[in-house]
């Protein structure tokens, strides 16, 4: 098996992968927490504001989605085609939502009528909201795993199987994460009554992380199998949730001293830590098989050939630093306060 850097192919497409998603989850977090406050706030001009704050952002965040999973499909085709059999309808519901909260931010402010206004802050509101949540469904499934036969032909329940009590903690922890980091994110972008009422929201959602964040810990350790077998075979890798411990205790501290800026940072690093985790947890498996684990999906039984990870690699290696710069001046470009114009949503 061909290696770089003493490395071998599939596991360095599961990183790619892994950080490809990661960026996706960070950047678009606040996106969909930022949409999910939208029915918090009363006025027309403050809801406007929220969102222009994400209008020069939104699209382009959405970009680390299309290539995760362009890069989802080409490095691991296998995984790609199992997932979405065993997750076709959470995965239809994600796509049918983000046409509707694309279609809501481009529509909402089109026309003067209250009616029309109202329906599309509803549609905006509830899509970003269910968008977070599902992310989250999907990944506690993931982690409980699959009913994964021979050949990785999946043999499901019923219909809404994917809502089982598990998954339904790590949807509403997704969806307290995003909404504290969307808050956050808000606040860098607002100012006036909407910057005192997002200090208000701000509280209440990191509340509601604290609290889901520490119930799903318990449920994982309690009722997933296995989960503490890779730290005591790696013990070194045990930083990794004392690390995501003081990031999630450093960010109500930051935001006590109205550091803003670096409590966005800190709820960003508590999301990268915790899909670290579960990265080093599951390696080298994808999707696990609850009826025999040599069912299960792993990065080599999924993987494209070495030739074709090998040539996707390289075009890695020189798409990054493009893809970073791009970001780097999006952001620098749209730092600062909302100010709407005649251009605005």
């Amino acid at each position: 098996m061909e290696t770089f850097l003493g490395i071998d192919y599939p596991t360095l497409w599961y990183l790619v992968v892994g950080l490809l998603f990661s960026g996706y989850a960070i950047l678009e977090g606040f996106d969909y927490g930022a949409g999910a406050w939208h029915l918090f706030l009363r006025k027309d001009l403050s809801r406007r504001i929220a969102i222009n704050a994400i209008g020069p952002l939104w699209d382009a965040n959405q970009v680390w989605l299309i290539i995760g999973a362009g890069a989802l499909f080409a490095g691991f085709p296998v995984m790609y085609a199992t997932m979405l059999s065993a997750m076709y309808v959470p995965f239809m519901l994600f796509l049918m939502f983000l046409v509707l909260r694309s279609a809501a931010i481009k529509f909402r402010s089109a026309e003067e009528m209250l009616w029309w206004r109202k329906t599309w802050d509803v549609i905006y509101c509830g899509s970003n909201t269910a968008i977070a949540f599902l992310l989250g469904v999907v990944l506690g499934n993931v982690l409980q795993g699959f009913e994964l036969h021979e050949n990785h032909e999946y043999k499901g329940g019923a219909f809404f199987t994917f809502l089982n009590p598990y998954a339904l903690l790590v949807g509403l922890t997704t969806l307290s994460i995003f909404m504290t980091q969307g808050a956050i994110f808000l606040l860098l972008k607002t100012e006036g009554r909407l910057y005192a009422r997002f200090t208000f929201l701000l509280k209440k959602a990191m509340i509601f992380f604290i609290l889901s964040f520490v119930f799903t810990s318990f449920y994982t350790l309690i009722y997933l199998p296995g989960v503490a077998d890779k730290f005591k075979e790696f013990p070194v890798f045990f930083i990794l949730p004392v690390a995501a411990f003081l990031a999630v205790a450093n960010v109500p501290r930051l935001v006590f001293k109205k550091k803003y800026m670096q409590a966005l940072i800190f709820t960003s690093l508590t999301m990268a830590f915790l899909l670290m985790l579960v990265a080093f947890q599951m390696y080298p498996v994808l999707l696990p098989s609850t009826i025999n684990p040599d069912f299960s999906v792993t990065i080599y039984n999924a993987a494209s050939s070495q030739k074709s990870l090998g040539i996707m690699l390289t075009i890695v290696l020189i798409g990054a630093p493009l893809l970073a710069f791009y970001f780097l001046f999006l952001y620098k470009t749209f730092k600062g306060k909302v100010k709407l114009d005649d251009t605005s949503y």
